[in-house]
């Protein structure tokens, strides 16, 4: 599907994934959202001044978490004019896997200025995979624990997402939300990313809150995406699941009608 006038950009975008294709990439759905949550059961003990074993604990769980959204979705055959978007999105990983490891390689925080990149590209590579998520779960011609595993991993990409725009607003302009503390970078990440799960959540304790217009309306953008995430996610599966089941009916209501 082509768009655009001539002369302008194209963009190319097959109109579905082949069921096969989904299928063969089912089994590390599990993994797949296992990986999803490793970075925040992670983020209380991980401590890039602490132990060695703290200090590998973040950059092994985005690592391990980058490789699985490789491993566990099908390839991106969408172009943007001349741009593969899957090269685009295998960049985007492997930029975030390598400079994780920025500061144990190097021994010393990355300057402001990279930092806030290495967090914006790694927002930009988990925001591609939720919307892969929504187009593979789009095309799954069937509703399994692996699949809802699969959308359950969607659902966490889009708090991982949220969590780290927060920590780059934070990082841009310091009065963008309350959170009562100035600890490391590190630390606000946890912390704004524990203030994104409650925004999606819809449970808003209150102990985080935006302090800025620019904060506000961040956090309403938030709150309306988790919206239509879930109720895509909910409509998807449905459809999938009635789906499945209509071959099964009629084929029973031809066994109960036949003498």
């Amino acid at each position: 599907m082509d768009g655009g006038d001539h002369g302008a950009m194209r963009i190319t975008a097959p109109i579905r994934l082949q069921p096969a294709a989904i299928r063969a990439r089912e089994p590390h759905f599990p993994l797949f959202l296992m990986a999803a949550l490793l970075p925040l059961l992670l983020f209380p003990f991980a401590d890039l001044d602490g132990t060695p074993l703290q200090r590998l604990m973040l950059p092994l769980a985005v690592t391990v978490l980058v490789v699985e959204s490789l491993l566990a979705l099908p390839s991106w055959v969408a172009r943007i004019g001349p741009l593969q978007v899957n090269a685009l999105y295998r960049l985007l990983g492997l930029f975030s896997a390598l400079a994780v490891w920025w500061p144990l390689v190097t021994a010393h925080r990355a300057p402001f200025g990279w930092h806030v990149l290495i967090l914006a590209v790694r927002s930009a590579f988990y925001l591609l995979t939720a919307v892969r998520i929504i187009q593979v779960l789009a095309n799954s011609d069937r509703v399994s624990v692996r699949t809802l595993c699969l959308g359950a991993a969607g659902y966490v990409h889009l708090g991982l997402t949220a969590g780290l725009l927060a920590t780059v607003l934070q990082m841009v302009d310091t009065d963008s939300f309350n959170i009562n503390m100035a600890g490391l970078h590190e630390e606000l990440m946890a912390r704004l990313s524990y203030f994104a799960f409650v925004t999606i959540s819809s449970l808003g304790y209150g102990d985080v809150v935006p302090a800025s217009p620019v904060g506000e309306v961040f956090a309403v953008l938030v709150s309306i995406s988790s919206t239509l995430y879930i109720s895509l996610l909910i409509g998807l599966l449905l459809s999938r699941f009635i789906a499945s089941q209509s071959p099964r009916r009629r084929s029973r209501q031809v066994l109960e009608d036949s003498p």
